[in-house]
């Protein structure tokens, strides 16, 4: 099942970003920022756990990021990841966005949506705050993705 992110869910959140966080392929997020953010999170849950998270995060009247794409170990390659994603791109239609960004290292599975790669430059600055709190800066390695809506 998709749904809204719940304050309940944050800490299962946290956990499923620290898995890729550890490894280099996301950036963390602090417990802090997590509640601060907690609307902007979709969740996969089954049985009670929580198998994957999206969030869509709003930076202008015309500009959000999808971020935060994750899926519990051993849970892949079954569509969960897609499913939060298409949630967040719903949400983004419904409100009436028009560009939504992502910087990934998978550019392949944004591809299928629609997203594609340009330039970082091509990004307003604005996009870059939660940067600075990144280990890999100012030489980050991600791809940057845009889906015009």
């Amino acid at each position: 099942m998709i749904r809204k992110a719940k304050i309940s869910d944050v800490k299962d959140i946290q956990k499923l970003l620290s898995n890729y966080a550890t490894r280099g392929e996301m950036l963390s997020r602090s417990l802090s920022e997590l509640y601060d953010s907690i609307r902007d999170f979709y969740v996969c849950e089954e049985d009670g756990q929580i198998m994957g998270t999206s969030a869509l995060h709003i930076v202008w009247e015309d500009l959000a990021e999808v971020r935060s794409v994750a899926v519990a170990e051993g849970v892949g390659r079954r569509g969960i990841g897609s499913k939060v994603v298409g949630a967040c791109l719903d949400e983004a239609r419904e409100i009436g966005l028009k560009r939504l960004f992502c910087l990934t290292y998978k550019p392949d599975f944004f591809a299928k949506f629609g997203f594609v790669v340009v330039d970082k430059s091509e990004l307003p600055h604005k996009v870059w705050g939660d940067c600075i709190k990144c280990v890999k800066f100012p030489d980050c390695d991600e791809i940057a993705m845009i889906l015009d809506l």
